[in-house]
């Protein structure tokens, strides 16, 4: 991951692509990666219209004090594939939000689980209400946590 540029893109920017080109655009390279990937080691990996996949790998500086990956590296892994299964589908010049995420956490883990994969699917797609939903599987296909998610969408000004 070192050859990874990291920021933010200006929102005007965002704004000149539809959902599906922009995410191509990051996997590409075309814009940078945001901050949160650097800090917790993930990548966005696979984007189609409402579906995005990333990838990252537990490790050791993630755990928590009672010795396992703390939750907030599997939600945040989560959060972005579920939410970016939405973004593909925005249109130019829409923008939207998480409104709300649930995840269950259904095994812990560890520095020793290896590299895990997130995927999230579009359940629905309406006017200004999204859902979709996800999971966390190791490369054996064991699963780690589910979750799903709302998104609010804001149209085009």
């Amino acid at each position: 991951m070192n050859d990874i540029a990291y920021g933010v893109v200006p929102l005007e920017t965002l704004q000149q692509y539809d959902g599906l080109t922009f995410l191509r655009g990051l996997i590409s390279g075309q814009f940078p990666a945001p901050p949160i990937a650097q800090t917790l080691g993930f990548t966005l990996n696979e984007v189609d219209h409402g579906r995005a996949v990333f990838s990252g790998e537990p490790q050791f500086r993630h755990y928590n004090p009672i010795g396992s990956v703390h939750g907030g590296f599997a939600m945040t892994l989560l959060d972005s594939a579920l939410a970016c299964a939405i973004h593909t589908t925005l249109a130019k010049g829409e923008t939207y939000t998480t409104l709300e995420i649930k995840v269950n956490l259904v095994r812990p883990l560890t520095k020793d689980t290896g590299p895990v994969r997130a995927e999230g699917r579009v359940i629905h797609r309406g006017r200004t209400v999204a859902t979709s939903e996800g999971d966390i599987k190791d490369a054996s296909g064991k699963l780690y946590a589910h979750a799903t998610t709302t998104c609010v969408i804001f149209p085009a000004k």
